[in-house]
């Protein structure tokens, strides 16, 4: 039989006023207001509506009485704003999440970034990340937020991989361990009434593909994957996390030994496969909190079957919340239709319906809500971006910057030896989920112009190279920085010269010193094997580059570490 949830066991230890509380609010709601508590829905700024409907935020809120809500970009005194505007409206206190992975800028647009999962790693230690998850606690908490979707808790271990290159924590189940649970710490002394998500259940970083464009598949045998992805569950679900995000990754040798009848037709990803969601996540592994989906609108979801199908089998499949809307009216008649026609029984519904009310629970909501101290304060704003906050953004950045290569010595860079700089900045062509920062460039050129530096900005158009011996006469050095960042638009990301065989291209290694920075992904040298100095750097923040210019200069050691996968299995990266 499927585990049902225990309300006085991990994660949430209710006494019996909180178990009370949950199952007198359970047996006042009607079906379909049970039905609103498995939503989750986006919002956005510049509209007071929900995608789909006409009506305000409150109209929507009182009439589909969701469970939970998130929010895309906004200040600080917007957000907090907007949650305590949904918070006032909806009759049962909201879940409000945000994807805090890198520090509180996952809160807000003004929110202080601190370190990415493999910035993280490259620190070597915990304080990077136990800073990184105190930051996210902190500044969400001041927004109204109360459930951060991180840490990522996925082992990468295909340097093709991408859609989880920067933000995964470690290559072994060790390291991410070690890394996450010290993020989930900071979270959770942050403040003790925010919720802790984990993610992306089974597990990502095995193979190339992005989840947002095509089902993923994590081919681990039962046997590999119990040795590292279930370590790392089990580290976290003993440990107290109270939600996991499940992907819309396929385990299919797991799926089949779970539930040996199944044929590879009929391997779904793990958002819609209740042997990895009942029998493997809340039997095996004992996971007694909320399952939530990711995105609903990712094609490793939307490509399984019929959204008229898979909005029910979701939740029956053992998913508690369901992640955004496509059209609100339409997805809340196909999960009541669900209930309705069986495809959700009555149990796992109040099942799921208990695990959210008593996340709510362990989280105080109802009583702030009763006391009146549930919506926050602008008073509370004060430590987003604080001092302290920027101090251990820096020293985040100084402990992770990674001098991958340097073999033919050509570091230091400085204005005495290496006066005339030509920078080739290599960005992404836009459609992706993220992007680069529009001012880094202007940044990089600007802080080497101050240190002494002239520098030439070379725009790649052209394909005419001159003569190589008038280049060295005019050059004293090049600096290659990548600023490659995506997610979403294509499966996974690569260096794309902006015209073939251009003068972006590194032809000039052996005319004079070269050195690349990579601001983003770590595993450029695929690309640019013939580069002999490089450097990965992990983000484009103004404090980062700073430090990058400190250390190519000598003015700072390098003190990064990296792992292997840097060398993308390339015996020419090395070189």
């Amino acid at each position: 039989m499927p585990r049902t949830v225990d309300l006085r066991a991990l994660p949430y230890r209710l006494d019996d006023d909180g178990v009370s509380w949950v199952e007198e609010t359970l047996a006042g709601l009607t079906l379909e207001q049970k039905v609103g508590q498995l939503f989750v829905n986006l919002f956005h700024f510049g509209q007071d509506t929900f995608s789909g409907n006409v009506g305000s935020n409150a109209e929507i809120l009182d009439r589909y009485r969701i469970g939970g809500a998130r929010y895309h970009g906004g200040s600080a005194a917007e957000v907090q704003g907007l949650i305590n505007s949904l918070q006032a409206a909806s009759r049962i206190p909201l879940l409000v999440a945000a994807n805090c992975e890198s520090g509180g800028n996952g809160a807000s647009n003004d929110g202080t970034y601190i370190a990415t999962g493999a910035q993280c790693e490259a620190s070597g230690g915990e304080e990077v990340p136990y800073r990184t998850g105190l930051v996210s606690g902190r500044e969400a908490g001041a927004l109204g937020v109360n459930v951060i979707f991180a840490p990522i808790v996925d082992i990468l271990t295909n340097w093709r991989n991408t859609i989880v290159n920067t933000r995964a924590h470690g290559t072994t189940a060790s390291d991410v361990i070690r890394s996450t649970g010290a993020k989930a710490r900071g979270i959770r002394d942050a403040n003790q009434d925010i919720a802790v998500c984990i993610k992306h259940f089974p597990g990502d970083g095995s193979e190339e593909r992005d989840q947002h464009l095509v089902l993923g598949v994590n081919e681990l045998s039962p046997g590999d994957w119990d040795a590292s992805y279930g370590q790392v569950y089990r580290h976290h679900i003993d440990a107290g996390v109270e939600m996991i995000m499940a992907g819309h990754i396929a385990l299919p040798a797991y799926s089949k030994k779970l539930d040996p009848s199944l044929a590879d037709r009929d391997i779904m990803p793990a958002t819609l496969a209740p042997e990895l969601l009942q029998d493997l996540l809340k039997t095996q592994l004992g996971f007694n909190g909320v399952v939530i989906t990711d995105a609903s609108h990712m094609l490793g979801m939307t490509s399984a079957m019929r959204r008229q199908d898979y909005v029910p089998r979701a939740i029956a499949s053992g998913c508690d919340m369901f992640l955004f809307f496509n059209d609100t009216a339409e997805d809340f008649g196909f999960m009541v239709d669900g209930v309705r026609n069986g495809v959700i029984t009555a149990e796992r519904l109040d099942d799921a319906v208990r695990r959210v009310l008593g996340l709510k629970a362990k989280l105080g909501l109802p009583a702030k809500q009763v006391a009146g101290t549930l919506q926050r304060t602008p008073d509370d704003l004060a430590v987003i971006g604080c001092e302290e906050h920027l101090r251990w953004q820096a020293e985040a950045a100084d402990a992770s910057i990674t001098l991958v290569k340097n073999t033919l010595d050509q570091l230091p860079i400085r204005p005495e030896t290496h006066r005339r700089i030509r920078l080739y900045y290599l960005d992404t062509e836009g459609g992706g989920i993220y992007e680069s920062s529009p001012v880094a460039r202007d940044t990089i050129v600007a802080e080497l112009e101050n240190r002494g530096f002239e520098v030439t900005l070379n725009d790649g158009s052209s394909r005419v190279k001159g003569p190589t011996l008038a280049y060295r006469n005019e050059v004293d050095a090049a600096i290659v920085v990548a600023n490659i960042v995506g997610y979403a638009a294509e499966n996974n990301y690569r260096i794309r010269w902006k015209t073939p065989m251009s003068t972006d291209c590194p032809w000039y290694v052996h005319e004079v010193p070269t050195v690349m920075v990579s601001l983003n992904f770590t595993t450029h040298l695929h690309d640019a094997t013939m580069v002999k100095a490089y450097i990965n750097a992990y983000n484009d923040n103004p404090q980062t580059i700073r430090l990058v210019i400190d250390k190519l200069m000598g003015d700072s050691e390098f003190r990064g570490q990296y792992n292997d996968l840097v060398w993308t299995e390339k015996w020419q990266a090395k070189l």
